[in-house]
């Protein structure tokens, strides 16, 4: 069975790699770039077969990637379609199509487990621990809209920013028979897990609603929202110190993470493949000259001064960039294999 899990996980993980590189790809259609290959995963070829277009469409050995090579797309080509000799803002969209799609793909599926939960949960208290909640001044029947400054409209963003800000004493804003109440250092219980991180945990569930298609619609764009979140302060965490390089996880450990949650059912890995995939997404749009983000970045400078940086400038930027992102990844693929076999 657990071969089962690996093989989905992978596949998983392929079919990710494989919608990012076809947002490339379409609008490259689109604009008529000159495309020579289509390659889902990295390094020797495994099988690789070129079309009527001309364009070799590629499966690698390793499913850590993907990529579309474009005619001058990292260097000077004469080629009249090739990739440096379009309009900047087509080279724009053909770049932010594969975290587009990504981020699509996230939404599509937390639309579809919305779609078939069978009571939304809001952030009006319905039951609490009686000791907790006298310690505190939270009663039932308040509506929680605030965890500190950040806004809560459902049950999952509540859940989330307890834990993730109720480490420490935080502010409640709630509204009690139809005033807004600030509950001002409010304390919550605390776990510890792996790697020493302290997280707050909820004392208190919340009341359901029926669900409509109206609400369907509002989680599925609060989740989302809150997915996004989630993604930043990861990134925050990690530059702050409160995450430790334990905490990162490269192709292996996702993987590994995937065949674990495969094992408690289809909602649970459909979830954590759209978190994946919403990952990707925003993680190809920070401005780091190896990733799709850098991209963008030269290319908007370019949109507005109306002046490209020098073809080997920018070359060299993305060479040292992608020097450093492919050292971190065998690093902490390294220390991944390292964790699954300890």
């Amino acid at each position: 069975m657990i071969v089962l899990y690996i093989f989905l996980a992978i596949l998983a993980f392929g079919m990710m790699i494989f919608f990012h590189e076809l947002g490339h790809f379409a609008f490259a259609k689109i604009f008529k770039v000159a495309i020579t290959e289509f390659s889902i995963g990295m390094g020797p070829k495994i099988i690789s077969k070129k079309g009527k277009d001309g364009v070799a469409y590629s499966l690698r050995l390793f499913p850590i990637g993907g990529f579309v090579a474009m005619e001058g797309e990292d260097e000077e080509s004469d080629e009249p379609n090739a990739f440096n000799k379009k309009p900047a803002y087509q080279r724009f969209i053909i770049v932010i199509a594969g975290a587009t799609m990504n981020i699509l793909i996230a939404i599509i599926i937390v639309f579809f487990l919305t779609l078939t939960t069978q009571k939304f949960g809001t952030t009006i208290v319905a039951q609490i621990d009686e000791t907790w909640g006298a310690q505190n001044e939270l009663a039932v029947g308040d509506e929680i809209t605030k965890v500190g400054n950040i806004s809560v409209k459902t049950a999952e963003d509540l859940s989330y920013q307890i834990m993730y800000n109720g480490n420490k004493p935080v502010d409640l804003t709630v509204i009690r028979d139809g005033k807004e109440i600030l509950l001002e250092n409010v304390e919550f219980p605390t776990v510890v897990q792996e790697g020493d991180i302290t997280f707050g945990r909820m004392t208190f569930s919340v009341k359901g609603e029926e669900p409509s298609f109206s609400l369907v619609l509002k989680h599925t764009f609060r989740n989302s929202v809150s997915t996004v979140r989630m993604i930043w302060d990861s990134l925050a965490g990690l530059l702050s110190g409160r995450f430790g390089f334990n905490q990162l996880s490269g192709p292996i450990g996702v993987t590994g993470a995937m065949v674990e949650v495969v094992k408690y059912g289809p909602r649970e890995f459909f979830y954590l493949i759209a978190v994946i995939s919403m990952n990707l997404g925003v993680f190809n749009l920070l401005p780091i000259p190896a990733l799709d983000g850098g991209t963008l970045l030269f290319t908007g400078i370019e949109m507005i001064f109306k002046k490209r940086l020098p073809s080997k400038v920018e070359q060299y930027i993305k060479l040292v960039g992608l020097v450093l992102l492919l050292t971190l990844v065998v690093i902490v693929s390294i220390k991944d294999v390292i964790t699954l076999i300890v």
